[in-house]
């Protein structure tokens, strides 16, 4: 059995005094693919370092995260290009718009979003979405952009049916996490609505653990327990979720 997280930020400072141990006691539980989405440029240097010690497990991502577009945001975004230019990466992200922390930067955001899905369709690369509170600035973008070459994951979705099938409408997949172990997580309600071909798992890591984790640092490891929920969800085995998810995943990054 084979488990793929599709999106974890195992360079986090967060893991820096046991991110050896957390990622083999990950592989150890069937996680064998860690997804590692960018933030900003600043993170670059351990992406690079993490991928090194784990070439066979790591992937990367290249991106400027929603949350650190600033007055600066046309330096990040070159810092983007130049790597993209020089290397294999697996996904644009993570990308999108957030207006839960601050308004600030919507406009900037908003160009930086649609810069980054312009990159990814001339590197015929996916993009890795991160939404909060701005479902409705986000399908804007996408409805501009939409096109038989942009696809990707809606990371850490927990919209409702409604906009999962609009996100699924623009070849998206849908990010699974730890909310849909969540009581007041609400997506547990309707996601057997969903063909799970259009579910990938994720952790987030270090953030959103499941239950009963909750409160405490996320892993990939945890990952069995998002998968064992799904399960659950679609009354069919862990193996079986597990297969399908992570078949997902290689449609969606290729590898």
């Amino acid at each position: 059995m084979i488990l793929t997280d599709t999106h974890t930020h195992l360079y986090s400072e967060a893991f820096d005094d046991d991110r050896e141990v957390a990622i083999k006691d990950a592989i150890a539980k069937g996680v064998g693919r860690f997804f590692i989405p960018a933030i900003d440029s600043s993170y670059t240097n351990a992406m690079l370092k993490l991928e090194a010690a784990h070439p066979e497990n790591v992937f990367l991502m290249m991106g400027l995260h929603p949350t650190h577009v600033n007055k600066d945001y046309l330096e990040e975004l070159s810092h983007v290009e130049e790597m993209l230019a020089k290397r294999q990466f697996y996904a644009i992200g993570e990308i999108g718009i957030d207006l839960y922390w601050d308004k600030t930067f919507l406009k900037e955001q908003q160009e930086a979003f649609r810069h980054q899905i312009q990159l990814a369709k001339e590197y015929k690369l996916p993009i890795v979405i991160h939404c909060r509170d701005a479902f409705d600035e986000i399908f804007e973008v996408l409805e501009s952009e939409k096109s038989a070459d942009l696809y990707g994951i809606f990371h850490c979705f927990t919209g409702t049916l409604k906009q999962a099938k609009q996100a699924i409408s623009y070849n998206m997949k849908l990010g699974i996490g730890g909310v849909v172990t969540f009581k007041n997580g609400k997506i547990d309600t309707f996601l057997n609505e969903i063909d799970l071909k259009h579910i990938v798992l994720e952790t987030d890591s270090p953030y959103l653990a499941p239950t009963p984790y909750r409160g405490k640092r996320n892993e990939s490891a945890y990952i069995v327990t998002i998968a064992e929920k799904i399960a659950q969800l679609y009354k069919k085995e862990l193996k079986e979720i597990a297969e399908i998810t992570t078949q997902n995943s290689k449609d969606v990054f290729g590898v």
